[in-house]
């Protein structure tokens, strides 16, 4: 059984014949050496540059297509210290600021502009635990279920799939979706129905309960991603990963049952 903690012991075998293809790919790498040199190289004095910075002179350089983890120096893990990346997000803006290079002749004004607003992106997502699992989960190629409000609305005009029902709510969504109905129907008749909204009101908190208790669940998968990431266990990857997917995909769709009982509620 997996506990996450620590890496399960492979094999003498597997692990010479990792070593033999770490030969390969070293060799591999040798022979691309010139050009991923050049190609992280400072535009200015030649020397290797950081992401944002050349380290040697200072010089902003040219945006590269980085992911928003590698942008910020960090590893692909869901924990993250946020209170460094808040540091480090603050005092990328004040060297990138564009008003720093108002009177270059080069092009690193235009190229300051660039990176502050990437910087502003990855910063936004990587501070919020959801989107930053959501993009992690994108890098790793899974694209989750269209759960905007503009989608679910788009898809029942033109009949295209929309969000599966988890199947532990199957028989609670029922339930609502007919008290909703009828709600509507009462509403419309210019009537009240004062135990119909009592009970919906309750349906809406139990909702809430689980909304919340899924963040819970979501952030004990984090410790057994980022363990399995470090193990380089494949197969335990896919398995927390289906496992988040499954979780979020579970947590939006209660966030839009949370929705319609507001949007009938308030109607």
């Amino acid at each position: 059984m997996w506990l996450g903690h620590s890496c399960p012991r492979r094999p003498a075998s597997k692990i010479k014949l990792e070593e033999g293809r770490s030969v390969n790919r070293l060799m591999a790498t040798d022979v691309n050496t010139a050009t991923v040199a050049a190609a992280h190289s400072c535009w200015s004095c030649g020397d290797m540059r950081a992401a944002q910075f050349c380290k040697a002179c200072g010089k902003v350089q040219p945006p590269e297509p980085v992911d928003y983890f590698s942008f910020f120096g960090l590893p692909r893990k869901l924990n993250i210290d946020t209170s460094t990346l808040e540091r480090e997000f603050y005092s990328l803006s004040r060297k990138l600021h564009p008003d720093i290079y108002a009177g270059s002749k080069s092009q690193e004004q235009e190229w300051s502009l660039e990176q502050s607003s990437r910087l502003n992106d990855a910063y936004r997502i990587l501070k919020d635990p959801i989107r930053r699992t959501e993009y992690l989960l994108k890098l790793e190629g899974v694209e989750l279920e269209g759960q905007s409000k503009a989608a679910t609305e788009e898809a029942r005009k033109t009949g295209e799939k929309k969000q599966i029902v988890p199947p532990d709510l199957l028989e609670e969504v029922f339930e609502l979706n007919m008290q909703l109905e009828e709600l509507r129907a009462t509403k419309k008749l210019g009537e009240e129905d004062p135990a119909l909204i009592q009970e919906l009101q309750a349906h809406k908190q139990s909702l809430e309960m689980k909304f919340n208790t899924l963040f819970d669940e979501l952030k004990g998968y984090w410790d057994e991603w980022d363990s399995a990431d470090k193990c380089h266990n494949e197969q335990e990857r896919r398995r927390v990963r289906d496992k988040m997917v499954d979780l979020l995909n579970r947590r939006s769709y209660i966030r839009n049952l949370v929705r319609d009982v507001n949007e009938v509620l308030e109607a």
